[in-house]
């Protein structure tokens, strides 16, 4: 039985490391259906289950998605260029109306419309890293504005970003309705409140996602995400927002261009 084991095992890793050949050699582009399992069993005069452990194992390095009664498909490239410092350029929403997930759309030259971006607003506890930035009473309330983000139908990434009430309420980044927050977005908004933003920090890690999290941005099996830490502080370094995201790993490509400190 072991080595009976071993042996499926082995030919699984067979077939996983010639279609990963195949894929990296352009034989199988982004978005091709992959042969059915039949097939490479066929082909690779193995189990039809071998066949079905190195499609999984494929899915596990994010390599191919599969859609119930559908197949098997290489995983697309990341389409949208996550743009770094430059997407805050405050060129674009202090003078023009560009806000950031705009920003990227624009660099990456892809479509967008401003309600691809929907939101819903709540008055939360704020959670503890939201309240320790902005210096708040952890059992106090802040406005959490969650956003999810649309390409084409499909969810890209959510981002939730956490502003103390006294700084934000009765503007435009507490009402709901789809799309930014006015020409210029969230940040002319805090502009108009005295709180112009002038420093960004991010921070960035990657894990895998929770059942919620597959399900809001409808991810496929072994698909990592890219979770986004960012604080946003003025001139003075005063926080004046904290926020969260959540973005679909396949989808996103992260660019950064800055000048080298002395």
């Amino acid at each position: 039985m072991a080595n009976e084991q071993a042996h499926d095992y082995a030919a699984a890793r067979e077939i996983a490391t010639a279609i990963r050949r195949a894929i990296d050699d352009g034989e199988y582009a982004p978005g091709d259906r992959l042969p059915s399992e039949r097939a490479l069993a066929t082909t690779y005069r193995a189990a039809r289950n071998t066949a079905r452990a190195a499609i999984q194992e494929l899915a596990r390095e994010g390599l191919v998605r599969s859609e119930h009664g559908r197949g098997s498909f290489v995983r697309e490239r990341p389409s949208v260029k996550r743009l770094g410092v430059e997407r805050y350029a405050k060129s674009k929403w202090k003078a023009g109306e560009s806000v950031a997930f705009i920003a990227d759309r624009e660099a990456s030259g892809l479509p967008w419309q401003r309600d691809d971006q929907t939101q819903t607003i709540a008055l939360v506890t704020p959670p503890p890293q939201a309240a320790e930035v902005l210096g708040i009473d952890p059992e106090g309330e802040v406005y959490a504005r969650e956003r999810l983000v649309r390409l084409n139908d499909r969810p890209t990434h959510t981002l939730t970003s956490y502003y103390r009430v006294a700084d934000v309420e009765g503007t435009a980044l507490v009402d709901p309705t789809p799309g930014p927050a006015g020409p210029g977005g969230g940040f002319a908004v805090l502009t108009a409140q005295g709180l112009e933003p002038h420093e960004v920090t991010e921070t960035i890690h990657a894990r895998m996602p929770t059942p919620g999290e597959v399900a809001t941005l409808e991810l496929p099996a072994g698909e990592p995400v890219m979770i986004l830490e960012r604080i946003v502080r003025t001139h003075d370094g005063h926080a004046v927002e904290y926020a969260t995201g959540v973005h679909a790993a396949s989808l996103f490509a992260w660019t950064y261009t800055f000048d080298m400190p002395d």
